[in-house]
Parts: structure tokens; sequence; C-alpha cells
């Protein structure tokens, strides 16, 4: 019963946010216009305290691209124990074609790291076994031999207590790692570092240097997550420019988070130590934000003593793109409704809290804000600041649209949410910088076209991120037969 009323919180707090507006609007229009004034100003100071995190991350991310990190390791301290460390990467699989999932695979063969010290698991569905299982035997006919272990593992269809997805899949691929390779071969848990990627995920040529650095440096490695920066970028030409618009919203909040890594925590690829992982039995096959609830479920096994290390460093997925417009838009809003049915952590969070007495009350508190109000802000905010704010003038009566603040509210405002918005495109800068080398038809006249497409940021916010974040707290609010399942987004490749 506890928990249920808790996951009736984010969605009753979103709504209770927009039934208030409207009330106090049509009760009280001097007041909310007062609110709606300090609220943009509040959303402006943000906006620049973001960008600077941004700024920061960005050269951050660009000096550890130009870097090779394994000189590094070989010359540092720790010039004999990297030697010591396997990767184990999980790639989980549904229905990717084989050009998609043979890119990931050519990335992962050209790293600048030794094959022999990488364990690769190909993660097939059952549910998708006569789709995929001739491009799971393609690719280990091409690949299986460049890695230390190669493995395929084929996750069995509707287990009891199980959410077909992407959890679940990648929990039976570590266990059966697990069984027929670590511990057939008695290698130890702690040297073993997991990274879990999207079947579509490349990784770049520095990626598991620097991991293994970060790892062997950081101050308690068996009790870390390790995020890389999500770039969106694989197919970023093909998509349509709404999408590309899209792309970068997650990469550009990943790397404010990189800055501030008090508050990060874990989303989509990622990589944590295999003895921990072992420890807490594996992500919970019966949600689908196994991403970010997997970092909770080691929070709370560890009393608190948890953290996520950032990588400063990218790996690149692809961004959405489909057979047409239509398909594409509704592939943006199914992935970022998925991405927000993410607000299951803030349950998960707080039944964790309240049953768990050993953590410190202060980090309690501190990780309640940042998770409630980072839900509450993604879907409550754009709608404040681009509709909600004419209200007082549509419901506020006689008097106060005579009222010298009604005349004026626009006025003030206006200029003000300009600013927020510019705020945002302004970081269309940073997004040139990060496109990958250009196909032979990109002219300079694409890049006049590629600035203007940031013009589309206020109706993507709407349409692409509140909306569905709104449609996810809602079904979660209710329940039942409109809670959410996993849903894979289509991977496509233009020929």
């Amino acid at each position: 019963m506890l928990y249920r009323v808790l996951e009736i919180f984010p969605g009753a707090l979103t709504w209770g946010t927009f039934i208030a507006i409207v009330v106090l609007s049509y009760f009280y229009p001097f007041a909310i216009s007062i609110f709606f004034v300090l609220y943009t100003l509040f959303w402006l100071l943000r906006i620049i305290y973001l960008h600077f995190h941004l700024k920061h991350s960005f050269d951050f991310m660009r000096r550890n691209m130009n870097t090779n990190w394994l000189e590094k390791l070989k010359e540092s301290k720790n010039q004999h124990s990297w030697t010591d460390i396997y990767h184990l990467v999980i790639l989980p699989m549904y229905k990717e074609p084989l050009s998609v999932v043979e890119e990931t695979f050519k990335k992962l063969v050209e790293t600048n790291y030794p094959k022999e010290k990488m364990i690769v698991v190909l993660a097939l569905e059952e549910r998708a076994r006569d789709y995929a299982l001739g491009i799971v035997k393609e690719i280990e006919k091409k690949y299986s031999d460049k890695f230390f272990k190669f493995l395929i593992t084929e996750h069995p269809y509707n287990l009891p207590g199980e959410i077909p997805g992407k959890g679940s899949n990648e929990t039976w691929a570590v266990r059966e790692a697990k069984t027929k390779i670590i511990d057939t071969l008695k290698i130890p848990y702690e040297k073993i570092i997991v990274s879990v990627f999207d079947v579509d995920t490349q990784t770049m040529p520095e990626y598991f240097g620097r991991l293994t650095y970060v790892f062997l440096t950081c101050k308690n490695p068996q009790h870390s997550s390790y995020q890389p920066i999500p770039l969106f970028l694989n197919n970023i030409f093909d998509a349509p420019a709404f999408s590309r618009v899209m792309a970068f919203f997650p990469t550009f909040w990943q790397m404010i988070q990189q800055s501030r890594v008090e508050q990060l925590s874990t989303f989509t690829s990622q990589a944590m130590p295999f003895k921990a992982l072992v420890e807490i039995g594996f992500w919970d096959t019966h949600s689908v934000s196994e991403d970010s609830l997997i970092f909770w479920k080691f929070y709370f096994h560890y009393n608190g003593n948890w953290r996520t290390e950032p990588l400063h460093y990218p790996v690149s997925m692809d961004a959405n793109a489909a057979p047409n417009l239509w398909k594409t838009f509704l592939n943006i809003y199914k992935q970022q409704r998925r991405w927000a049915w993410g607000a299951e952590n803030i349950p998960y969070m707080l039944y964790g809290f309240i049953k768990n007495k050993k953590i410190p009350f202060r980090k309690k508190l501190f990780w309640s804000f940042v998770f409630i109000e980072g839900f509450w802000s993604w879907t409550t905010s754009p709608f404040i600041l681009l509709i909600l704010g004419w209200l007082p003038s549509l419901v506020g009566g006689y008097d106060y649209n005579i009222s010298l603040l009604a005349y004026n509210l626009t006025k003030v405002t206006s200029p003000i949410i300009n600013l927020t918005i510019a705020g945002i495109i302004a970081s269309s800068v940073l997004s040139a910088a990060l496109l990958p080398p250009k196909p032979i038809w990109f002219k300079r006249k694409h890049y006049i076209l590629y600035f203007v497409q940031w013009l589309l940021v206020p109706f993507v916010i709407i349409a692409f991120s509140a909306v569905p974040a709104v449609d996810s707290q809602t079904r979660l609010m209710i329940g039942g037969k409109l809670r959410l399942g996993f849903w894979p987004t289509p991977k496509i490749r233009k020929v």
C-alpha cells in the first residue's frame, strides 16, 4: 500500500501543479503573475548556471578524447595492475539489423585496448530468435576470434516475474557469462569491469583505457558506477531536424550532470564492478528503467556507500530515425515516454529510504530533492514558461486585465523567456563541434540549416519532452493496464 502511494506521488505533484496554477490564476491573478515573473527569472539564471557546467564538461571531454589512455595506464603507478583487469561487455539485442550490430563490433575491435582482456556477450532475445539468429551467427563468424572470449546467450521468453526487456536480458546474459566463462576460468570478480551497452552503442577509441584509468584511480572503485557521456550521433545526418535537436538534449544534460558529480546517477550505457553486481543479485527483471534503478539497488545494498564516477568520455548511439516523419515522431515520443518512466525511481528511492535506517538523513534529503525536483521540472516547467503564463490574462477577470501589472506582464517576461530559449539555442554551437565527419552530400548551406533547426526548440521541448513525461507520470499514477512495459527503440540504417 505504501509503495503504491509513492507511485502516485510524482503524477499527483505534476497534476496538482497544473490545477493549482489554473485555480490561482482565476482567484489570485495578481499573485500568480508575480510568481510567473520570478519563475522566469529563476529559469534564466538556472540556464546560465547550467551552461557553465555544460561548457566545463565539454572541454573536459574533448581533452580526454585527445588523450591516449592506454599509454597513461602504462606510464602510471598502476602500470602493472591494469593488466589484471578484464572487461565484460554486454550487448543486449532485439531486432536490430546486421548493419547496426556490425558497426558496433567494428568499433569494439578498433578500440585502443588489448582485446585479450575483453569478454564480449551478444545477448539475444528468444522472442526475436527467428529474426536475429542469422545476424548473431554472422557476427560470431566474423568477430568471435577477436576477443579473449565471445559468448552468445538467448534470454528465454516469459520467465515468471519478469518484464521482457533490457534489464531481464542483461541479467540472464551476465549470469551465463559468470557460469560459463568467469567461474570456469576462476577470474577474480574484483578484477572485472562490466560495461552494459545498447547494441547500437559504438565505443570511442580510448573508452576502455579511460574506464580502466578511472577505475584504478578513483577513491572507491568497488563501490562506484562509471558513466560515459551518451552521444546520439551514429546516424545524425539521416535523422530529421526535430530528431536531431532532440538527440542533443540527453547529451547536454549528462554533460551537465558529469560536472555536478554529487548529483550524478546512471543512465543508458554505463559500467560497474562485477563483484558488486554479483553481490546485489544483478538488475531488477521486473522494471523498465533498469539503467537508473540499478544505481539505487547498489546504493541501498551498500547503505549509501555508492557513487557514480563521471568518465567525461563519450560513447555514441543512434538518433531516432524511421522510414518516414510520422514514424520518427512516434518513435521519439515512445522513447521519451520510456525514459520519463524513470519516475519509477522516485517510489523505489523513497521506499528504500524509509526502510533503510543506516543511510544518513542528509543524504536521503538531498537525493529526494534532486530526483523529485528533476522529474517535476521535466513535466511542469515547459508548460509554465511557454503556455501557462498567459492564464491570468485569460481567466483573471476584468479588474486584473485593466491593471498595470497585466499590461506590463508580457513586456517583462517575454524578453526573459526569449533569453532563456536563446541560452538553450546557444548550445547548438557546442553541438556542432560534436558532429561526426560530414557525409559527401553535406555542403556549406547545410550548416545554415543545421543552426536554423534549433528554432524548433520550444516545439520540441513541449511535444517530445514535457508531454511524454506527463504521459508517463500519469500512467504510473493510475497504474493497472496503463503501466508501461519495455519498448525497444527501432534502429535503421539507410542503404
